[in-house]
């Protein structure tokens, strides 16, 4: 009976401890686990582990600090409380002992508590403080007090919050200590006693600590005109008000502050001239609030500014504009001014001819409804997205499009939708598929790269071409796994297209202990019951590349638009991420979060194994640097990147609209000119149905750099504001030798070159294609109207236009249909850019051109 009853204990204590242990695992360790072996696996433990430490490191020193403030003054202030008991007699000193130990028990906890609560801020932005600490000197300094950027950008951010903090931490002290000195000396005051000298003294050095903190809130407000917005009507930044006045201000504030802390000072120590205090208080005060009376200001605009605004506005104009190019990366953005020949001496040459035959015809948006139907070829693939890429072929540059065929188990049958297949036997996607940019209209897709197994006409060919990493958004899949993969179709159902996992990507699962683990976080008892796992197997989660990059790095913004790079291994992904402050001194913010952008990190995901690489793309951006030192070994030097993939970069189109926003006011470099808006720009605009779209920057591989060598480039255009003609076109170059060399090209003031927009019009005015466009929009199809696309050449303007045909019903694959082709304001449509060019040579000239291969 004895021994049952002991078993019976026993068990339930094991059982008690078990679910301890599983309580423990599954509610507080769980997730902790789980990152912990995923960062293993990409070889960034150390990264995740100075996440950890960081974090913790600030908050425990903040608070630390924060702690020997409150409980240092409390612990001096017990010297001098309850001293009117101090005498001989022991019996009274035992008294004394045991107020000041006790005292302990109530000023350590409220310490400890206040602690924490001025240094939580500083915990949520414990990145800053980090960046501050790690952070180099640019060697750059701002125009107005001569202090190096690096300081604005790191230092002053963490200074404003550490001086609010740490002046409301003072004066609760101060009103602490004065309620406690207060009531001590009311008891002296009973005995005809005055408070004690250390009291004294110790509330002067409080009040000092004040002052100081409060006279460093003025250095901090000066700094702070740099980012003021009371002269947006015409810049951005402080004026000849803000640093005539507002400055002298803050500078009378803060001696008058200095004073008030003499007299009161003097009056805690002699209770003596009262007058004096409330002179020096109301002098204080009324400076205080001057300082920043809107009224004041605006006098002094009226007054001085306003009669003689350029001659007084201009240093500050000319601060401004250099500030705001710095930041945005437009210092070095070269002007040529494009000679537009008469409109009666136009010849079209053969290699012009050429040029124009390789523009890109495809939208990418429709080139997906392509893939997608046409090369998708089983319900469990999908294409996530077309992008736009350049691939020597030949020793030719040619743009072309492509697309990763990517896995997506939630359009298989429902029947086919089991456990084993979502998990263990439809694991990957398989190849890319890839089409030339410019197509022939009104014919059969060119393929450069199609179907499964990879084929390629132009002689590309890709060793592993499996996609287990990607932009889709799919559950985890185990990979090797007894029932092996499903890699492409077999012919006439056999088994020749699977495959067994032999990469380094996922996390082991082939121990009893680790599938446990993984079925509790993923909550599936399927995973814990398989029996198709065998030791090599390898559970891969997280596979979607912008949330796997966002979790080990989430402290850079990402470009929208990640793109997929072929190389003879295997493919890969690459992610242009983003350095942000809005702590750039005088840059006109593009947001209010941001007013400095550099796309310095550029970023390889490994599309087989998930292998995440980062790469420093700008060595002059403090803020990368600052990473790169505070996270050693998370980012490489760009020799490091592999040729084939570092042939591929090319310039973030999110990062060129941001700065072309900011460069279509700022390109007036001339104070004079930027004072009147005299060439102020703005983006191009065409109509889509009832609202107006803006034309976004598009990617074209032509000469406008150097002439006769192909780039893969860039191209902005701009109108004058108010109007519809072309005024300029911004390029910038994605080729490794030149990255990021940047062209503005103007147009002839004096002179009409057509714009987007009236190109559009013409094309709407011009009957021979409204009636084609009404036949075929009458024929169970819809008309859509791709890219304008503007390329010049050789004193011409040349305006293309793709037509694409796409069926109403299902299913939708856009065709290709018609070419329009403008220049000099003449239309024409054909099937062909060369047809075109050959109709519009013949109505310009009267004759008729042989347009071949020069």
């Amino acid at each position: 009976m004895k021994r049952s009853r002991k078993f019976l204990m026993g068990s339930l204590i094991t059982l008690a401890v078990l679910g301890l242990v599983f309580v423990l695992v599954n509610v507080l360790l769980l997730d902790v686990i789980v990152d912990i072996e995923w960062h293993k696996s990409l070889g960034y433990f150390s990264l995740y582990g100075l996440k950890i430490l960081y974090k913790y490191m600030v908050f425990i020193g903040v608070t630390l600090f924060f702690f020997c403030v409150f409980y240092l003054n409390f612990w001096v202030a017990s010297r001098y409380l309850g001293v009117t008991m101090f005498h001989k007699d022991d019996r009274e000193k035992k008294i004394i002992r045991g107020f000041r130990v006790s005292s302990k028990r109530i000023y350590t906890p409220v310490s400890f508590f206040l602690a924490i609560l001025m240094a939580f801020p500083l915990y949520q932005v414990w990145e800053d403080v980090l960046l501050y600490w790690f952070a180099p000197s640019t060697g750059n300094a701002d125009a107005l007090f001569g202090l190096d950027v690096s300081f604005y950008l790191f230092a002053l951010p963490v200074i404003d919050l550490v001086q609010g903090r740490l002046f409301w931490t003072l004066i609760l002290m101060l009103i602490s200590l004065s309620v406690l000195y207060a009531a001590e000396l009311r008891i002296l005051s009973l005995n005809g006693r005055s408070l004690y000298k250390g009291a004294r003294v110790h509330l002067v050095l409080v009040l000092f600590a004040v002052l100081l903190v409060h006279l460093a809130s003025y250095a901090v407000e000066a700094l702070m005109i740099q980012y003021t917005e009371a002269n947006m009507d015409l810049f951005y930044g402080p004026g000849y008000a803000e640093w005539n006045m507002k400055l002298p201000l803050l500078g009378v504030a803060a001696v008058s502050m200095l004073l008030l802390y003499i007299v009161v000072s003097g009056w805690i120590f002699r209770p003596r001239g009262v007058k004096a205090v409330i002179f020096f208080t109301i002098l204080a005060v009324a400076t205080h609030f001057t300082r920043d009376l809107k009224q004041l200001m605006d006098t002094v605009n009226t007054v001085l500014v306003e009669p003689n605004e350029l001659t007084r506005q201009t240093p500050f104009i000319e601060q401004t504009i250099e500030s705001t190019l710095t930041a945005y990366g437009l210092k070095d953005v070269e002007r040529r001014q494009f000679d537009v020949s008469p409109p009666d001496q136009w010849e079209l040459h053969p290699e012009d001819a050429v040029q124009l035959e390789s523009i890109p015809l495809w939208d990418p948006e429709l080139l997906e409804d392509v893939f997608q139907q046409l090369q998708a070829i089983r319900p469990n693939y999908a294409f996530n997205g077309v992008d736009a890429a350049r691939y020597r072929i030949e020793d030719d540059l040619h743009q072309v499009y492509i697309g990763g065929r990517e896995i997506t188990t939630s359009r298989l049958p429902a029947g086919a939708q089991s456990w084993v297949n979502m998990r263990l036997k439809y694991t990957h996607g398989f190849g890319a598929v890839m089409t030339p940019a410019a197509q022939p209209a009104d014919s059969p897709m060119v393929w450069y790269m199609k179907n499964m197994p990879p084929v390629s006409s132009v002689g590309f060919g890709v060793e592993n071409s499996s996609i287990y990493y990607g932009l889709g958004n799919q559950d985890y899949v185990i990979a090797p796994n007894n029932s092996s993969e499903f890699h492409y179709p077999g012919e006439d159902g056999d088994q020749a297209g699977e495959i067994d996992y032999t990469g380094t990507g996922g996390v082991s699962v082939g121990t009893f202990l680790r599938k446990t683990l993984f079925a509790l976080y993923f909550k599936d008892r399927n995973l814990f019951f398989t029996g198709q796992t065998s030791e090599d197997s390898r559970i891969h989660f997280r596979r979607n590349i912008m949330d796997r990059i966002e979790r080990l790095t989430p402290f850079f913004e990402l470009d929208e638009n990640p793109y997929l790079v072929v190389t003879s291994e295997r493919l890969y992904w690459m992610v242009d991420a983003y350095t942000t402050s809005k702590w750039y001194p005088n840059s006109q913010p593009f947001d209010k979060d941001l007013n400095y952008i550099r796309n310095s990190i550029k970023i390889t995901v490994d599309a087989y194994d998930g292998t995440v690489k980062y790469y420093l793309a700008d060595v002059t951006d403090p803020i990368a640097l600052a990473y790169k030192e505070m996270y050693p070994g998370l980012i490489e030097d760009m020799a490091y990147m592999p040729d084939d993939i570092r042939s591929q970069i090319r310039y973030p189109r999110d990062l060129f609209e941001i700065q072309m926003s900011i460069f279509a006011k700022y390109h007036q470099k001339d104070a004079n000119t930027f004072y009147k808006d005299e060439d102020l720009l703005e983006f191009a605009k065409l109509p889509r149905q009832d609202s107006l779209i803006r034309m976004r920057p598009y990617y074209l591989t032509t000469d406008l750099i150097e002439e006769g060598r192909q780039e893969f480039l860039l191209v902005n255009p701009f109108l004058p504001v108010g109007l519809d003609n072309l005024r300029a076109l911004a390029v910038v170059s994605s080729q490794p030798e030149n990255y990021g060399q940047m062209l503005l090209y103007t147009f002839p003031k004096g002179s009409l070159v057509y714009g987007p927009p009236q190109i559009n019009a013409l094309i709407d005015q011009n009957t021979d294609i409204a009636q084609s466009l009404t036949l075929w929009n009458q024929q169970g199809s819809e008309v859509k109207r791709g890219k304008l696309i503007i390329l010049p050449i050789n004193g011409r303007v040349y305006y293309i236009q793709p037509l694409y045909l796409e069926a109403t019903g299902q299913p939708r694959i856009p065709q290709l249909k018609r070419v329009i082709v403008s220049v000099e304001g003449r239309v024409v449509m054909d099937t062909s850019i060369e047809n075109a060019l050959r109709r519009l040579h013949a109505d310009v000239t009267g004759v008729m051109l042989d347009i071949g291969t020069p």
